[in-house]
C-alpha cells in the first residue's frame, strides 16, 4: 500500500475498536470526500501523535497505526461529517508523505502469522483479570465480579482477546501502542501483562493511608 491518507489522534486505534469521529478541519474534510468517493476505499491510517496538537498541523506522529474502515458517513449543513468507524488492520509507516491537502504516509500492513497464535496462554492475563477486580473490591467497593474475564470465553482469536480486553479497561494511549507495536502475540500478552500490573498499582497505591 502506499500513499494512504493518514488521521493523526491524540489516541491508540486498536484493531476491531470502534471509533467515532466530529471532523471539522477542512483538510480532514477533503480527505473524508476523497475515502468516500468511487476512487476511494473506506479507509484511513489512525496514528498516535506523540507530540502536538490535533488540530492545525505540525504535530510528531508514531509509525505504527491502525486501518479505520469508514461505516457511516453523514455529512452536517455546516461542512462537518459525523464518522463511525472500526479500527481493522495493524500497519507500520514507511515515510511520511507531505501533508497536501492532508497528511499521507507510505504505509505496509503488519498482520500477525497465523501459526503465532499456536499454544499461547492466556492465563497471566486472567490471573491479572481477578487481581484488578479483587483490587477494585477491596478498595474502592466496585464490584465487577466475572465481568473482566467473561470475554475471554469467547471464541474469538488469542489476539482479538488481547486487543479487546485492552479496549474494555480503557487503557491509555501509550499502553495501547506498547501491546499494538509488539511484534508477536505473545509478546502482546506481556506488554497487555505489564499494563495490567500498573494498573493495579495504582489502585493498591490510591488505597494507602496518607500521612
Amino acid at each position: 500500500m502506499s500513499a494512504h491518507p493518514m488521521f493523526p489522534l491524540g489516541m491508540t486505534l486498536l484493531p476491531g475498536e470502534p471509533l467515532s469521529l466530529q471532523v471539522f478541519e477542512p483538510r480532514y474534510r477533503t480527505m473524508v470526500a476523497d475515502c468516500t468517493s468511487a476512487d476511494g476505499d473506506n479507509t484511513f491510517g489512525v496514528v498516535l501523535i506523540a507530540r502536538g496538537h490535533e488540530v492545525g498541523g505540525g504535530e510528531e506522529r508514531v509509525d505504527v497505526g491502525t486501518l479505520a474502515s469508514i461505516e457511516e458517513c453523514s455529512p452536517r449543513p455546516d461542512g462537518r461529517y459525523h464518522l463511525s468507524c472500526v479500527g481493522t488492520e495493524r500497519f507500520r509507516v514507511r515515510s511520511w508523505l507531505p501533508d497536501n491537502p492532508y497528511p499521507k504516509a507510505d504505509i505496509e500492513l503488519w498482520p500477525t502469522p497465523q501459526t503465532d497464535e499456536l499454544n499461547l496462554d492466556l492465563q497471566p492475563v486472567v490471573h491479572r483479570l481477578d487481581s484488578l477486580a479483587e483490587a477494585l473490591m477491596r478498595i474502592r467497593g466496585i464490584a465487577v465480579g466475572d465481568r473482566l474475564i467473561e470475554p475471554l470465553d469467547n471464541d474469538e482469536t488469542v489476539e482479538t482477546k488481547v486487543y479487546g480486553t485492552a479496549v474494555r479497561l480503557g487503557l491509555g494511549p501509550a499502553d495501547r501502542l506498547r501491546i499494538l507495536s509488539a511484534p508477536t502475540t505473545a509478546e502482546r500478552i506481556d506488554a497487555l501483562c505489564q499494563a495490567l500490573d500498573d494498573l493495579i498499582a495504582v489502585i493498591e497505591f490510591s488505597g494507602l493511608p496518607s500521612n
